[in-house]
């Protein structure tokens, strides 16, 4: 799954610490997950909304649904990270995001090399029942402009 950020996309940097490697000091895998979330946060907060104020008004959540992760090449303590997003489709009460991670690499072509590649499966819930629910409207039409 190769993902090649585009112009609509977004981007935060992650400093890789010791806490986030291995005993073979390499980040541990599950940990790219969490930088896969922290850049979904990041962005909803960057287009205007804060999931505190969703889940008080209109009382709804974004919870994963499906992650498809590719793992193409290890992180190491100290690199500094590029964690990707873009929006590949919205439905009713689902988005869909491409994303990935790349290590800056001034040494090559591009300047990073492409670490993880992911398809994620994010739904809109109801935060009091956790059953899906359609995306509110002025959130939707939002989101769909993005794509």
């Amino acid at each position: 799954m190769k993902f090649t950020p585009k112009l609509s996309s977004f981007s935060i940097p992650v400093r890789i610490y010791y806490e986030d490697t291995d005993a073979g000091g390499v980040v541990y895998y599950a940990n790219y997950l969490k930088f896969l979330e922290r850049c979904r946060s990041e962005w909803l907060r960057a287009i205007g909304h804060r999931q505190a104020d969703l889940l008080r008004d209109p009382g709804i959540a974004f919870v994963v649904r499906s992650v498809q992760v590719d793992f193409l090449k290890p992180a190491r303590l100290d690199d500094q990270l590029l964690v990707d997003l873009e929006v590949a489709k919205i439905s009713r009460a689902q988005v869909f995001f491409r994303q990935a991670i790349r290590r800056a690499d001034a040494s090559v072509a591009g300047g990073s090399v492409d670490l993880l590649g992911a398809a994620v499966q994010i739904v809109c819930v109801n935060s009091a029942q956790m059953k899906p629910t359609s995306i509110p409207a002025f959130l939707r039409s939002q989101l769909e402009a993005l794509q």
